[in-house]
Protein backbone atom coordinates (compact mmCIF):
# COMPACT_ATOMS: atom_id res chain seq x y z
CA UNK A 1 0.00 0.00 0.00
CA UNK A 2 1.68 3.15 -0.75
CA UNK A 3 2.00 5.95 1.80
CA UNK A 4 2.45 9.92 1.27
CA UNK A 5 4.49 10.88 4.68
CA UNK A 6 4.24 14.19 3.44
CA UNK A 7 0.65 14.40 2.41
CA UNK A 8 -2.83 14.36 3.74
CA UNK A 9 -3.23 12.92 7.26
CA UNK A 10 -7.07 11.54 8.68
CA UNK A 11 -7.98 14.04 9.95
CA UNK A 12 -7.07 16.32 6.81
CA UNK A 13 -9.15 14.05 4.90
CA UNK A 14 -12.02 14.19 6.49
CA UNK A 15 -12.20 17.85 6.74
CA UNK A 16 -12.18 17.59 2.66
CA UNK A 17 -15.09 15.07 2.78
CA UNK A 18 -16.93 17.55 5.63
CA UNK A 19 -15.44 21.21 4.33
CA UNK A 20 -16.29 20.13 1.06
CA UNK A 21 -20.07 19.60 1.57
CA UNK A 22 -20.81 21.93 4.14
CA UNK A 23 -21.11 25.00 2.78
CA UNK A 24 -23.96 27.33 1.63
CA UNK A 25 -26.35 23.95 1.66
CA UNK A 26 -27.00 23.50 5.13
CA UNK A 27 -28.13 27.57 5.89
CA UNK A 28 -30.45 27.83 2.83
CA UNK A 29 -31.97 24.33 3.01
CA UNK A 30 -34.16 25.48 5.83
CA UNK A 31 -35.64 27.43 3.97
CA UNK A 32 -35.76 25.35 0.49
CA UNK A 33 -37.13 22.57 2.47
CA UNK A 34 -39.86 24.38 4.20
CA UNK A 35 -41.19 25.81 0.68
CA UNK A 36 -41.42 22.41 -0.59
CA UNK A 37 -42.09 20.06 1.87
CA UNK A 38 -43.71 19.50 5.82
CA UNK A 39 -41.63 17.65 8.51
CA UNK A 40 -43.29 14.64 7.73
CA UNK A 41 -42.08 14.07 3.95
CA UNK A 42 -38.67 15.92 4.81
CA UNK A 43 -37.70 13.40 7.13
CA UNK A 44 -38.79 11.09 5.14
CA UNK A 45 -36.40 12.66 2.48
CA UNK A 46 -33.72 12.23 4.41
CA UNK A 47 -33.96 8.82 5.55
CA UNK A 48 -33.80 7.94 1.31
CA UNK A 49 -31.32 10.54 0.72
CA UNK A 50 -29.19 9.52 3.86
CA UNK A 51 -29.19 5.74 2.65
CA UNK A 52 -28.39 6.34 -0.96
CA UNK A 53 -25.60 8.39 0.23
CA UNK A 54 -24.35 5.74 2.63
CA UNK A 55 -24.08 3.05 0.05
CA UNK A 56 -22.15 5.62 -2.43
CA UNK A 57 -19.47 6.12 0.64
CA UNK A 58 -19.50 2.45 1.22
CA UNK A 59 -18.93 1.80 -2.32
CA UNK A 60 -16.40 4.65 -2.54
CA UNK A 61 -14.54 3.33 0.52
CA UNK A 62 -14.61 -0.13 -0.64
CA UNK A 63 -13.43 0.93 -3.94
CA UNK A 64 -10.45 2.73 -2.20
CA UNK A 65 -10.05 -0.40 -0.04
CA UNK A 66 -9.55 -2.50 -3.24
CA UNK A 67 -8.33 -0.56 -5.83
CA UNK A 68 -5.83 1.95 -3.70
CA UNK A 69 -3.46 2.09 -6.96
CA UNK A 70 -6.72 4.21 -8.26
CA UNK A 71 -6.71 7.85 -7.89
CA UNK A 72 -9.26 10.43 -8.23
CA UNK A 73 -12.99 9.95 -8.57
CA UNK A 74 -12.36 10.11 -12.38
CA UNK A 75 -10.60 7.08 -13.05
CA UNK A 76 -12.95 4.28 -11.58
CA UNK A 77 -14.95 5.40 -14.75
CA UNK A 78 -11.66 4.83 -16.85
CA UNK A 79 -10.83 1.78 -14.91
CA UNK A 80 -14.00 -0.13 -15.40
CA UNK A 81 -15.30 1.46 -18.98
CA UNK A 82 -12.91 3.14 -20.75
CA UNK A 83 -10.95 6.63 -20.62
CA UNK A 84 -14.12 8.31 -22.62
CA UNK A 85 -15.93 7.23 -19.69
CA UNK A 86 -12.99 8.83 -17.83
CA UNK A 87 -13.57 11.74 -19.38
CA UNK A 88 -17.38 12.12 -18.75
CA UNK A 89 -17.23 11.75 -15.24
CA UNK A 90 -13.64 13.83 -14.79
CA UNK A 91 -14.98 16.20 -17.26
CA UNK A 92 -18.69 16.24 -15.29
CA UNK A 93 -16.93 16.44 -12.03
CA UNK A 94 -15.07 19.71 -13.33
CA UNK A 95 -18.17 21.10 -14.06
CA UNK A 96 -19.95 20.56 -10.85
CA UNK A 97 -17.05 21.74 -8.93
CA UNK A 98 -16.65 25.02 -10.14
CA UNK A 99 -20.96 25.22 -10.57
CA UNK A 100 -20.51 24.67 -6.95
CA UNK A 101 -17.83 27.61 -6.25
CA UNK A 102 -20.80 29.95 -8.45
CA UNK A 103 -23.20 29.02 -6.05
CA UNK A 104 -21.26 29.72 -2.89
CA UNK A 105 -20.50 33.11 -4.80
CA UNK A 106 -24.43 33.99 -5.02
CA UNK A 107 -25.13 32.99 -1.41
CA UNK A 108 -22.15 35.25 0.07
CA UNK A 109 -24.05 37.96 -2.17
CA UNK A 110 -27.21 37.43 -0.97
CA UNK A 111 -25.87 37.22 2.86
CA UNK A 112 -23.91 40.70 1.87
CA UNK A 113 -27.26 42.00 0.50
CA UNK A 114 -29.24 41.60 3.11
CA UNK A 115 -26.63 42.38 6.01
CA UNK A 116 -26.15 46.04 4.14
CA UNK A 117 -29.39 47.11 2.08
CA UNK A 118 -28.41 49.76 -0.28
CA UNK A 119 -25.03 49.15 -0.96
CA UNK A 120 -25.25 45.31 -2.12
CA UNK A 121 -28.90 45.26 -3.13
CA UNK A 122 -31.03 46.82 -5.30
CA UNK A 123 -33.16 48.62 -2.33
CA UNK A 124 -34.35 47.45 1.28
CA UNK A 125 -34.54 44.05 1.22
CA UNK A 126 -33.51 43.69 -2.21
CA UNK A 127 -31.29 40.95 -4.43
CA UNK A 128 -27.64 41.33 -4.80
CA UNK A 129 -26.54 43.96 -7.22
CA UNK A 130 -23.70 44.14 -9.38
CA UNK A 131 -21.85 45.49 -6.56
CA UNK A 132 -22.26 42.55 -4.66
CA UNK A 133 -20.97 40.73 -7.53
CA UNK A 134 -18.15 42.51 -7.75
CA UNK A 135 -17.30 41.64 -3.89
CA UNK A 136 -17.89 38.12 -4.16
CA UNK A 137 -15.65 38.20 -7.19
CA UNK A 138 -13.23 39.35 -4.61
CA UNK A 139 -13.11 36.07 -2.91
CA UNK A 140 -13.56 34.08 -6.32
CA UNK A 141 -9.81 35.52 -7.19
CA UNK A 142 -8.20 35.74 -3.71
CA UNK A 143 -9.29 31.90 -2.93
CA UNK A 144 -7.76 31.23 -6.48
CA UNK A 145 -4.45 32.78 -4.88
CA UNK A 146 -4.50 30.86 -1.95
CA UNK A 147 -4.44 27.55 -3.41
CA UNK A 148 -2.44 28.45 -6.51
CA UNK A 149 0.47 29.57 -3.34
CA UNK A 150 0.73 25.72 -2.21
CA UNK A 151 -2.53 22.98 -2.18
CA UNK A 152 -1.12 21.48 1.52
CA UNK A 153 -1.13 24.70 3.10
CA UNK A 154 -4.35 25.33 1.41
CA UNK A 155 -5.61 22.11 2.90
CA UNK A 156 -4.58 22.81 6.99
CA UNK A 157 -6.82 26.18 6.41
CA UNK A 158 -9.38 23.90 5.24
CA UNK A 159 -9.31 21.88 8.57
CA UNK A 160 -9.41 24.51 10.83
CA UNK A 161 -12.27 26.25 8.97
CA UNK A 162 -14.23 23.25 9.06
CA UNK A 163 -13.63 22.50 12.95
CA UNK A 164 -15.26 26.84 13.16
CA UNK A 165 -18.11 25.85 10.97
CA UNK A 166 -19.38 23.09 12.51
CA UNK A 167 -19.21 24.36 15.79
CA UNK A 168 -21.30 27.72 14.34
CA UNK A 169 -23.76 24.55 13.41
CA UNK A 170 -24.00 22.83 16.49
CA UNK A 171 -24.40 26.00 18.31
CA UNK A 172 -27.81 27.09 16.45
CA UNK A 173 -28.70 23.24 16.68
CA UNK A 174 -28.32 23.45 20.42
CA UNK A 175 -30.98 27.11 20.55
CA UNK A 176 -33.03 25.09 18.00
CA UNK A 177 -33.32 22.45 20.42
CA UNK A 178 -33.65 24.56 23.17
CA UNK A 179 -36.68 26.87 21.80
CA UNK A 180 -38.47 23.74 19.90
CA UNK A 181 -42.27 23.34 20.55
CA UNK A 182 -43.79 19.65 19.64
CA UNK A 183 -47.24 21.77 19.47
CA UNK A 184 -45.54 24.17 16.23
CA UNK A 185 -43.73 20.84 14.89
CA UNK A 186 -46.42 18.13 14.24
CA UNK A 187 -49.18 20.95 13.76
CA UNK A 188 -50.27 19.31 9.91
CA UNK A 189 -46.88 16.97 10.10
CA UNK A 190 -47.57 15.59 6.67
CA UNK A 191 -48.59 18.84 4.66
CA UNK A 192 -51.78 18.68 3.74
CA UNK A 193 -53.72 21.03 5.31
CA UNK A 194 -52.41 23.90 7.33
CA UNK A 195 -48.71 24.02 5.54
CA UNK A 196 -50.46 23.76 2.04
CA UNK A 197 -52.60 26.78 2.09
CA UNK A 198 -49.56 28.85 3.72
CA UNK A 199 -47.47 27.42 0.62
CA UNK A 200 -50.09 28.49 -1.53
CA UNK A 201 -50.68 31.68 -0.06
CA UNK A 202 -47.07 32.45 -0.37
CA UNK A 203 -46.20 30.82 -3.72
CA UNK A 204 -49.13 30.07 -5.32
CA UNK A 205 -48.36 26.38 -5.63
CA UNK A 206 -49.32 23.66 -3.47
CA UNK A 207 -47.02 21.28 -1.89
CA UNK A 208 -48.64 18.43 -3.69
CA UNK A 209 -48.61 15.14 -1.87
CA UNK A 210 -46.56 13.03 0.34
CA UNK A 211 -44.55 11.45 -2.04
CA UNK A 212 -44.41 14.51 -4.21
CA UNK A 213 -43.15 16.51 -1.55
CA UNK A 214 -40.25 13.67 -1.20
CA UNK A 215 -39.26 13.92 -4.67
CA UNK A 216 -38.85 17.73 -3.99
CA UNK A 217 -36.61 17.66 -1.25
CA UNK A 218 -34.24 14.97 -2.74
CA UNK A 219 -32.06 17.39 -5.39
CA UNK A 220 -32.19 20.07 -2.93
CA UNK A 221 -30.94 17.46 -0.64
CA UNK A 222 -28.48 16.22 -2.77
CA UNK A 223 -26.57 19.38 -3.58
CA UNK A 224 -25.49 19.18 0.24
CA UNK A 225 -23.35 16.29 -0.17
CA UNK A 226 -21.76 17.27 -3.40
CA UNK A 227 -18.04 17.05 -1.75
CA UNK A 228 -18.60 13.34 0.03
CA UNK A 229 -15.84 12.32 -2.74
CA UNK A 230 -13.79 14.93 -1.31
CA UNK A 231 -11.12 12.24 0.46
CA UNK A 232 -11.07 9.63 -3.24
CA UNK A 233 -10.13 12.81 -5.28
CA UNK A 234 -7.51 13.42 -2.78
CA UNK A 235 -6.08 10.70 -2.49
CA UNK A 236 -3.08 10.96 -4.47
CA UNK A 237 -2.08 13.16 -1.35
CA UNK A 238 -2.92 10.88 1.57
CA UNK A 239 -0.11 10.20 3.76
CA UNK A 240 -1.97 6.09 3.59
CA UNK A 241 -4.33 5.25 1.30
CA UNK A 242 -6.27 3.06 3.84
CA UNK A 243 -7.41 6.70 5.57
CA UNK A 244 -9.28 7.56 2.66
CA UNK A 245 -12.78 5.57 2.59
CA UNK A 246 -12.24 5.92 6.74
CA UNK A 247 -13.08 9.75 6.06
CA UNK A 248 -15.40 9.32 3.71
CA UNK A 249 -17.32 7.27 6.23
CA UNK A 250 -16.56 9.66 9.14
CA UNK A 251 -17.53 12.44 6.72
CA UNK A 252 -20.75 10.97 6.06
CA UNK A 253 -22.38 10.28 9.53
CA UNK A 254 -20.78 13.59 10.69
CA UNK A 255 -22.84 15.71 8.09
CA UNK A 256 -25.85 13.56 8.64
CA UNK A 257 -26.71 14.46 12.28
CA UNK A 258 -25.92 18.03 11.19
CA UNK A 259 -27.98 18.33 8.22
CA UNK A 260 -30.94 16.90 9.96
CA UNK A 261 -30.65 18.73 12.90
CA UNK A 262 -30.28 22.17 11.61
CA UNK A 263 -32.78 21.48 8.37
CA UNK A 264 -35.69 19.71 10.62
CA UNK A 265 -35.63 21.82 14.11
CA UNK A 266 -36.65 25.00 12.94
CA UNK A 267 -40.07 23.07 11.72
CA UNK A 268 -40.39 23.27 15.46
CA UNK A 269 -39.48 26.89 16.22
CA UNK A 270 -41.25 29.49 14.46
CA UNK A 271 -44.54 29.62 12.88
CA UNK A 272 -44.52 28.21 9.37
CA UNK A 273 -45.52 31.12 7.60
CA UNK A 274 -42.96 32.70 8.66
CA UNK A 275 -40.45 30.21 8.26
CA UNK A 276 -41.22 30.20 4.17
CA UNK A 277 -41.48 34.07 3.86
CA UNK A 278 -38.12 34.34 5.04
CA UNK A 279 -35.25 35.44 3.12
CA UNK A 280 -32.81 33.56 2.00
CA UNK A 281 -30.64 32.10 3.86
CA UNK A 282 -33.21 31.18 6.02
CA UNK A 283 -31.43 30.00 9.02
CA UNK A 284 -30.31 33.97 9.59
CA UNK A 285 -34.21 34.32 10.26
CA UNK A 286 -34.46 31.79 12.51
CA UNK A 287 -31.56 32.53 14.83
CA UNK A 288 -32.51 35.94 14.86
CA UNK A 289 -36.05 34.95 16.18
CA UNK A 290 -34.08 32.79 18.74
CA UNK A 291 -31.67 35.07 19.42
CA UNK A 292 -32.33 39.05 18.95
CA UNK A 293 -30.35 41.62 18.59
CA UNK A 294 -27.26 38.99 18.02
CA UNK A 295 -28.33 35.77 16.05
CA UNK A 296 -28.96 36.75 12.65
CA UNK A 297 -25.28 38.52 12.80
CA UNK A 298 -23.82 35.85 14.55
CA UNK A 299 -25.19 33.73 11.47
CA UNK A 300 -23.96 36.26 8.60
CA UNK A 301 -20.62 35.63 9.93
CA UNK A 302 -20.71 32.01 10.40
CA UNK A 303 -22.01 31.40 6.80
CA UNK A 304 -19.46 33.96 5.19
CA UNK A 305 -16.92 31.27 6.63
CA UNK A 306 -18.33 27.85 6.36
CA UNK A 307 -18.94 29.26 2.24
CA UNK A 308 -15.17 30.50 2.30
CA UNK A 309 -14.47 27.16 4.17
CA UNK A 310 -16.62 24.76 1.21
CA UNK A 311 -14.78 27.40 -1.72
CA UNK A 312 -11.80 26.72 -1.09
CA UNK A 313 -12.15 22.61 -1.24
CA UNK A 314 -14.52 23.27 -4.74
CA UNK A 315 -11.50 25.20 -5.60
CA UNK A 316 -8.57 22.50 -5.21
CA UNK A 317 -10.93 19.26 -6.12
CA UNK A 318 -11.60 20.17 -9.47
CA UNK A 319 -8.13 21.66 -10.55
CA UNK A 320 -6.34 18.36 -9.00
CA UNK A 321 -8.89 16.54 -11.22
CA UNK A 322 -8.47 18.16 -14.19
CA UNK A 323 -4.97 17.97 -13.72
CA UNK A 324 -5.16 14.40 -13.12
CA UNK A 325 -7.20 13.83 -16.25
CA UNK A 326 -4.20 15.52 -18.01
CA UNK A 327 -1.63 12.85 -16.87
CA UNK A 328 -3.79 10.19 -18.11
CA UNK A 329 -3.99 12.26 -21.55
CA UNK A 330 -8.27 12.58 -20.74
CA UNK A 331 -7.28 16.70 -20.84
CA UNK A 332 -3.83 18.41 -22.77
CA UNK A 333 -0.92 18.54 -20.88
CA UNK A 334 -1.23 22.19 -20.48
CA UNK A 335 -4.28 21.54 -17.53
CA UNK A 336 -1.09 19.83 -15.33
CA UNK A 337 1.61 22.28 -15.56
CA UNK A 338 2.50 22.76 -11.91
CA UNK A 339 4.17 25.81 -10.56
CA UNK A 340 6.62 25.71 -8.13
CA UNK A 341 4.66 25.14 -5.10
CA UNK A 342 3.08 22.16 -6.49
CA UNK A 343 -0.33 23.73 -7.65
CA UNK A 344 -1.45 23.40 -11.26
CA UNK A 345 -1.77 27.16 -11.86
CA UNK A 346 -3.09 26.64 -15.27
CA UNK A 347 -5.82 24.63 -14.21
CA UNK A 348 -6.66 26.37 -11.35
CA UNK A 349 -7.12 29.83 -13.31
CA UNK A 350 -9.00 28.17 -16.08
CA UNK A 351 -11.46 26.83 -13.07
CA UNK A 352 -11.66 30.70 -11.54
CA UNK A 353 -12.27 32.08 -14.70
CA UNK A 354 -15.09 29.69 -15.60
CA UNK A 355 -16.91 30.34 -12.68
CA UNK A 356 -16.63 34.07 -13.16
CA UNK A 357 -17.98 34.27 -16.23
CA UNK A 358 -21.08 31.81 -15.03
CA UNK A 359 -21.45 34.33 -11.74
CA UNK A 360 -21.90 37.42 -13.84
CA UNK A 361 -24.36 35.46 -16.36
CA UNK A 362 -26.85 33.88 -13.06
CA UNK A 363 -26.84 37.03 -12.18
CA UNK A 364 -29.68 37.32 -14.53
CA UNK A 365 -31.32 34.63 -13.53
CA UNK A 366 -34.48 34.00 -11.77
CA UNK A 367 -32.89 32.73 -9.02
CA UNK A 368 -29.37 32.71 -9.40
CA UNK A 369 -28.59 30.43 -6.33
CA UNK A 370 -31.37 27.33 -7.22
CA UNK A 371 -29.76 27.68 -10.73
CA UNK A 372 -25.85 26.91 -9.82
CA UNK A 373 -26.94 24.17 -7.31
CA UNK A 374 -28.85 22.25 -9.25
CA UNK A 375 -26.35 22.57 -12.42
CA UNK A 376 -23.67 21.59 -9.75
CA UNK A 377 -25.80 18.86 -8.69
CA UNK A 378 -26.76 16.85 -11.97
CA UNK A 379 -23.34 17.19 -13.46
CA UNK A 380 -21.89 15.08 -10.37
CA UNK A 381 -24.25 12.64 -10.86
CA UNK A 382 -22.27 11.11 -13.73
CA UNK A 383 -19.31 10.81 -12.04
CA UNK A 384 -20.92 9.39 -8.87
CA UNK A 385 -23.00 7.03 -11.01
CA UNK A 386 -19.40 5.73 -12.75
CA UNK A 387 -17.91 5.22 -9.56
CA UNK A 388 -21.06 3.29 -8.63
CA UNK A 389 -20.98 1.19 -11.68
CA UNK A 390 -17.54 0.46 -11.46
CA UNK A 391 -18.03 -0.78 -7.98
CA UNK A 392 -20.62 -3.37 -8.97
CA UNK A 393 -18.06 -4.47 -12.14
CA UNK A 394 -15.67 -4.96 -9.55
CA UNK A 395 -18.11 -6.92 -7.45
CA UNK A 396 -19.16 -8.95 -10.16
CA UNK A 397 -15.39 -9.91 -11.13
CA UNK A 398 -14.41 -10.98 -7.62
CA UNK A 399 -17.64 -12.87 -6.62
CA UNK A 400 -18.46 -10.26 -4.03
CA UNK A 401 -21.99 -10.03 -3.31
CA UNK A 402 -21.64 -7.33 -0.54
CA UNK A 403 -20.07 -5.18 -3.57
CA UNK A 404 -22.55 -5.70 -5.99
CA UNK A 405 -25.39 -4.62 -3.65
CA UNK A 406 -23.27 -1.50 -2.46
CA UNK A 407 -23.10 -0.35 -6.07
CA UNK A 408 -26.57 -1.06 -7.47
CA UNK A 409 -27.97 0.32 -4.61
CA UNK A 410 -26.10 3.44 -5.61
CA UNK A 411 -26.72 3.67 -8.71
CA UNK A 412 -30.18 3.06 -8.02
CA UNK A 413 -29.89 5.97 -6.15
CA UNK A 414 -28.57 8.05 -8.47
CA UNK A 415 -30.14 7.36 -11.64
CA UNK A 416 -33.51 7.41 -9.96
CA UNK A 417 -33.17 10.62 -8.08
CA UNK A 418 -32.24 12.31 -11.74
CA UNK A 419 -35.37 11.32 -13.28
CA UNK A 420 -37.57 12.07 -10.83
CA UNK A 421 -36.24 15.62 -9.87
CA UNK A 422 -33.48 16.48 -12.24
CA UNK A 423 -33.98 15.65 -15.61
CA UNK A 424 -34.87 18.67 -17.29
CA UNK A 425 -31.23 19.95 -15.71
CA UNK A 426 -29.29 17.01 -17.27
CA UNK A 427 -30.25 18.23 -20.53
CA UNK A 428 -29.21 21.98 -20.12
CA UNK A 429 -25.82 20.23 -18.35
CA UNK A 430 -25.16 18.45 -21.85
CA UNK A 431 -24.19 22.02 -22.53
CA UNK A 432 -21.25 21.86 -20.79
CA UNK A 433 -19.77 18.81 -22.32
CA UNK A 434 -19.22 20.42 -26.00
CA UNK A 435 -16.26 22.13 -25.31
CA UNK A 436 -14.78 19.34 -23.44
CA UNK A 437 -14.76 17.18 -26.18
CA UNK A 438 -12.03 19.21 -28.13
CA UNK A 439 -9.94 19.34 -25.34
CA UNK A 440 -10.35 15.49 -24.90
CA UNK A 441 -10.08 15.12 -28.31
CA UNK A 442 -6.88 17.08 -28.22
CA UNK A 443 -5.13 14.88 -25.24
CA UNK A 444 -6.35 11.57 -26.88
CA UNK A 445 -4.11 12.69 -29.93
CA UNK A 446 -1.11 14.28 -27.48
CA UNK A 447 -1.41 10.83 -26.12
CA UNK A 448 -1.25 9.07 -29.57
CA UNK A 449 -4.56 7.96 -30.23
CA UNK A 450 -5.68 8.79 -34.12
CA UNK A 451 -8.45 10.09 -33.10
CA UNK A 452 -12.27 9.31 -31.48
CA UNK A 453 -13.06 5.65 -31.57
CA UNK A 454 -16.82 5.02 -33.85
CA UNK A 455 -18.46 4.81 -30.33
CA UNK A 456 -16.93 7.80 -28.79
CA UNK A 457 -18.52 10.14 -31.73
CA UNK A 458 -21.67 8.25 -31.77
CA UNK A 459 -21.73 9.34 -27.97
CA UNK A 460 -20.33 13.07 -28.34
CA UNK A 461 -23.37 13.35 -31.03
CA UNK A 462 -25.88 12.11 -28.53
CA UNK A 463 -24.88 14.28 -25.71
CA UNK A 464 -24.91 17.60 -27.85
CA UNK A 465 -28.17 16.67 -29.50
CA UNK A 466 -29.23 16.80 -25.81
CA UNK A 467 -27.74 19.99 -24.91
CA UNK A 468 -28.99 21.61 -28.08
CA UNK A 469 -32.72 20.16 -27.13
CA UNK A 470 -32.28 22.10 -23.90
CA UNK A 471 -32.19 25.61 -25.18
CA UNK A 472 -35.70 25.26 -26.17
CA UNK A 473 -37.18 24.41 -23.21
CA UNK A 474 -35.25 27.03 -21.50
CA UNK A 475 -36.61 29.80 -23.87
CA UNK A 476 -40.39 28.45 -23.04
CA UNK A 477 -39.73 27.79 -19.34
CA UNK A 478 -39.89 24.19 -18.71
CA UNK A 479 -36.05 24.52 -17.39
CA UNK A 480 -36.66 27.56 -14.72
CA UNK A 481 -33.49 29.38 -15.45
CA UNK A 482 -35.11 32.83 -16.52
Amino acid sequence: MSENKNGLGLFALIGFVVSSCIGSGVFATTGQLANVAAPGPALIAWVVVGLGFLFLALSLADLGAKRPDVEGLYEFASEGFGPFAGFLSGWGYWLSAWLGNVGFATMIAQVLAGAIPGVFSTGVAGSPNMVAIAAVSVFLWAITFLVINGVESAALLNSVVMVVKIAAIFIFIAFAAICFNAGVFTADFWGTLERNAAVIAQNGVSLGDVPQQVINCILIMMWMFIGIEGASVMSARANKKSDVGRATIIGLVVLLVLYIGASILPYGVMPYEALIAAPSPATTTVFEYMAPGWGGTFLNVSIIVAVLGCWLSFTMLPAETSSGMSRDHLLPASWNKMNKKGAPRMALIIVSACAQVVLVVAHFAADAYTFAISMCTVTIITSWSLAAAYQIKLGIKNGSAKSIIFGAAALTFQVASVLLSGWTWMLLSCLGYIPGFYFYLKARKEGGAAGLTKGEKVACAVIALLGAASIPLTIVGVIPVF
